[in-house]
């Protein structure tokens, strides 16, 4: 399709010209794109027609338009609190990771060797939470402090073994979403969810949630009460404020088992509501148990430290099932963020901004005492909780309108006031007058009102990186050493299959941190978000459109969360029609990891589908399951194109046949990327299906997070659609929350609403065309040399090929591990690694790539052939290689001594671009069976590491 003046933002998302797309096309034996994209897609489910979407614009005009929709937000000084605080992000860090596509284009760090300065600063960031919470074990990280508690309940479930008790305790101090989002996960795996309160309890649980300072401000002393937990066999989980921590003692000094929060005070913006690093911690005997993931410390080749992820990373992949989390997109990049801004700050940066919050809170709590308020004799921190008479309830919140003041009002008898490192005198001064003072702050004396016996004594953050880089110049070279050592789409492509890592336009990240979006509470008044409220309807109406769904929503804020929110409305769906019997998920052996553990977190059982030697799902086998649970049948969860990269042309037969036995079908959107313009779940049969925004709609990976993963449903399902206590969001009879803010992580939104505004109907369907056509021509490529394992009967791959590499491993020993670490060499990441089949590569090359590169990365592959044909010849030694030894590093060049029998030029050049521009891995290769055994999960002097 010749492109038109007025596509210019589609040239520049497309990586091929259009002499190339017809090179291309002419390489697969296709006259045009919509050729190919017609024989690609199976006839009975094309679209047919374009998508009804608004055309095309430029990037210029559409910016200015999105400006005046963000201008629509009005960005009151917000003391509403319940776990969200203003804070001032370091303009190193938002300028040199932030807003640096050399952070946020990273992939997840599951090639350790080409992510060491990633995994540094998330080591960083679970020592700062290990040592603020007074625990051993940290993870880094998860998606919100709802969902995290949510977790740490069903960890302790698992962990407890000497209580059987199905209940769990959560103190009515808890922040009342955090109390909705565990009421939410622990419905359907049969927990019974009490809340009370916590000193009077006398009932049996096998763990309890309080919180820490409390949702009032209350700083309570909990020894007592985790002492009479522990003597019933019951844990502990503190839900807590790592800025107070600074100055409290720690959740782990008084006892308790687990700690979780939020660690967005820590210079990451609110962005009505997310996206943020959550975090938990827990004692060294849970280590293997806690959810998300884990930095740990080995060693490379060299016998060198080196950082990797352990293994319990990928649980939900292994274990599937039987997983006790599918927790798959992790905020590496706000939790970067969070422990750049303790490294930044250091320990008493952190006790300066800890004071300044709580001396202002004091001089406002002083102030309101002046006044006649009655606050008790309670301890707090930031957080003041006002009785307030309903007849001067009025004109104190008039008063704050008029100074664009913000108050949490959720109680009809109190006002909250919760203060941040943002708060000057001149903010106490108006706060003040709003409940009718005519004096300021300087006219009253403060003294703290921290409880003596739970100030901290302990020092924090001892660590030498958090005392370190406290001049500016310092904190810069430090972030670019770290970045310096990660390669990301700034570097060369990521062809990772169903991951889609494809461009990440500087014209859809400008909005981000603009602060119409940035700077809002999630639970601000609805009437003060008029443009979130705009945006995200057009964005949810413009999803609907692409996918052929009656509604959806935009609370997932991961794509495992939109599987589990998509079960979840399966299962309410039931429910309602006196079928909640219906527990049978039927899921294909290729299904994406996270799909059984979703499935099991919502209460079903899973039972699995065979794949046929095509790699399509078994109908015999589908028909046989259907039959046999046709009574009970809840669901299939099925993805498509499926994840051995064919359109399966039985797709319509699959929901048909699940749909007459009383199922519904959930499609796993990951594979979108090849479908929008082309084709609609909710038109062949889906009933649900989740969207990864973070793939298909341009949100970048982060380094694994953030993400967004958004649901469409058919109608029937709409009334199920999940809703918030602080916003009427969802459907007629919605399921509880399942994250923390109403939409999930709203402040990355724009990224996607420009992305689809600026394609349009055509650009993205021409997008999803070139997806194809760029991973049909580097199947074509590599066929002669590798077998391509799946294809469709007319020879075609949807946006994504497989390469079988399994009998190469066993004529020459050679494993997809060696030549994914000896793509490194050639300055590539490697593709996804031995699944969805063991012994293979996945490869997808997205839209975005150029022929130019996809011809470096085939050529790439295909020298590293003639490698693995010399070993087999015989005339390079099986064991000393450069496949074996791969990846090489700067060092061993440099290094005296070279004991192999290829050159250094082989090894560390390998190809022409390499010659002109060498990524170097930072570390050999990592052992990680040995971190495994060994897990160091903790920061420590390198001095350290050589010496244990």
């Amino acid at each position: 399709m010749p492109l038109t003046p007025t596509d210019t933002f589609l040239r520049r998302h497309l990586g091929p010209s259009e002499s190339e797309i017809a090179e291309m096309l002419a390489a697969i034996g296709y006259e045009s794109l919509d050729a190919l994209g017609q024989a690609a897609v199976p006839d009975a489910i094309q679209l047919g027609r374009d998508l009804d979407l608004p055309g095309a614009r430029g990037e210029h005009e559409f910016l200015v338009e999105l400006k005046g929709i963000a201008e629509k937000n009005q960005v009151f000084r917000s003391y509403i609190g319940l776990g969200y605080a203003g804070t001032i992000t370091p303009p190193v860090v938002q300028r040199n990771i932030l807003e640096n596509p050399g952070w946020y284009t990273q992939y997840t760090p599951y090639q350790a060797e080409i992510a060491q300065g990633r995994l540094e600063a998330l080591l960083n960031y679970q020592t700062m939470v290990s040592d603020l919470c007074g625990l051993p074990v940290a993870n880094a990280s998860l998606l919100d402090e709802g969902t995290a508690a949510a977790e740490a309940m069903t960890m302790c479930k698992g962990v407890n073994r000497k209580n059987k008790s199905n209940t769990f305790f959560v103190s009515d101090l808890c922040h009342p979403q955090t109390i909705e989002v565990v009421k939410t996960r622990a419905l359907p795996v049969g927990i019974d969810v009490v809340v009370g309160d916590a000193e009077s309890y006398d009932g049996e649980c096998f763990a309890m949630l309080l919180q820490y300072p409390a949702t009032d401000g209350t700083i309570r002393d909990y020894r007592a009460v985790t002492e009479k937990a522990h003597a019933a066999n019951a844990m502990v989980i503190a839900a807590t404020d790592l800025l107070a921590l600074v100055r409290l003692v720690p959740p782990g000094a008084w006892g308790a088992d687990v700690a979780v929060g939020n660690s967005q005070r820590f210079g990451v913006p609110m962005g009505y509501g997310g996206p943020h690093a959550a975090f938990l911690a827990t004692k060294d005997d849970f280590k293997r148990q806690i959810p998300g993931r884990i930095i740990g410390i080995s060693r490379d080749r060299y016998g060198s430290p080196a950082l990797r992820m352990a293994l319990q990373t990928r649980e939900q992949h292994i274990r599937r099932e039987k997983a006790t989390s599918n927790i798959c997109t992790a905020q590496v990049l706000l939790a970067i963020m969070a422990g750049a801004y303790a490294t930044y700050h250091g320990p008493e940066g952190l006790r300066a901004i800890a004071d300044r919050t709580h001396s202002a809170t004091s001089t406002v709590a002083a102030g309101l005492a002046k006044l006649g308020f009655d606050l008790g004799e309670h301890a707090y921190f930031d957080t003041l909780t006002v009785p307030v008479e309903s007849s001067a309830r009025a004109e104190i919140l008039a008063r704050c309108a008029e100074r664009r003041i913000n108050l949490r009002t959720d109680n009809p008898d109190t006002l909250g006031i919760s203060l941040d490192e943002t708060v000057t005198r001149t903010d106490i001064d108006d706060l003040l007058f709003c409940f009718g003072a005519d004096f300021g702050c300087r006219a009253v004396e403060t003294e703290s009102a921290l409880p003596a016996d739970l100030l901290r004594t302990d020092e924090i953050l001892t660590h030498p990186v958090f005392h370190r880089y406290h001049a500016e110049h310092e904190m810069l070279r430090y972030l670019h050493r770290l970045q310096s050592k990660d390669l990301s789409l700034t570097t060369s492509m990521i062809a990772l299959g169903s991951c889609t890592m494809k461009l990440n336009a500087t014209s859809e990240m400008i909005p981000v941190t603009w602060p119409e979006f940035g700077a809002l509470h999630p639970f601000a008044p609805a009437e003060q978000a008029e443009g979130y409220a705009e945006m995200i309807g057009r964005l949810e109406g413009w999803l609907a459109e692409i996918t052929g769904f009656h509604a959806v929503s935009s609370m997932p804020n991961a794509g495992s969360q939109g599987e589990y929110t998509g079960m979840l409305v399966i299962r309410a769906y039931h429910e309602s029609r006196d079928e909640g019997h219906r527990n049978i998920c039927l899921i294909p052996t290729s299904a994406h990891g996270t799909n059984p553990a979703s499935a099991v977190m919502a209460g079903m059982k899973v039972v699995g589908i065979a794949c046929d030697d095509d790699g399509n799902i078994d109908m015999d086998d589908l028909r046989a399951k259907t039959e046999k649970h046709s009574d009970n049948l809840a669901a299939i969860m099925v993805t498509y194109p499926s994840t051995h990269g064919v359109f399966e042309v039985t797709i319509r037969e699959i929901c048909n046949l699940v749909h007459e036995h009383g199922g519904q079908v959930y499609l796993d959107g990951a594979n979108l990327n090849a479908q929008v313009g082309l084709c609609r779940p909710g038109d062949y049969g889906a009933d649900v299906c989740h969207l990864n925004l973070h793939k298909t709609f341009c949100i970048p990976h982060g380094g694994g997070g953030p993400g967004m993963g958004p649901i469409g449903v058919a109608e029937q399902l709409a009334p199920f659609l999940p809703t918030h206590p602080f916003l009427n969001v969802g459907g007629s009879k919605a399921i509880g929350p399942v994250s923390a803010a109403p939409y999930g992580s709203p402040s990355i939104l724009p990224i996607s609403y420009v992305y689809i505004g600026l394609l349009g109907a055509q650009g993205l369907k021409t997008a999803s065309e070139v997806a194809i056509l760029n991973a049909n021509y580097m199947a074509k490529r590599l066929e002669d040399h590798y077998p391509v394992l799946y294809r469709a009967p007319n020879g075609l791959s949807a946006h994504e090929f497989i390469i079988d590499l399994r009998d190469i491993a066993k004529e020459t020993h050679v494993t997809v591990e060696d030549i994914a670490k000896r793509l490194m060499d050639y300055n590539y990441h490697a593709p996804t690694m031995a699944w969805p089949v063991a012994g293979t590569m996945m490869i997808e090359p997205t839209e975005s790539e150029s022929k130019e590169e996809l011809d470096r990365f085939c050529d790439a592959l295909i020298a590293i052939k003639g490698e693995i044909d010399a070993i087999a010849s015989g005339s390079m030694d099986p064991e000393n290689n450069p496949l074996k030894m791969a990846p090489h590093t700067a060092r061993e060049l440099a290094s005296s001594e070279w004991n192999h029998p290829y050159t250094r030029e082989q090894a560390c050049f390998p190809s022409d671009t390499t010659k002109t521009h060498k990524f170097w891995p930072s570390v050999g290769r990592v052992d990680n069976v040995a971190g495994d055994r060994n897990l160091v999960c903790l920061c420590g002097g390198v001095e350290d590491y050589e010496e244990s």
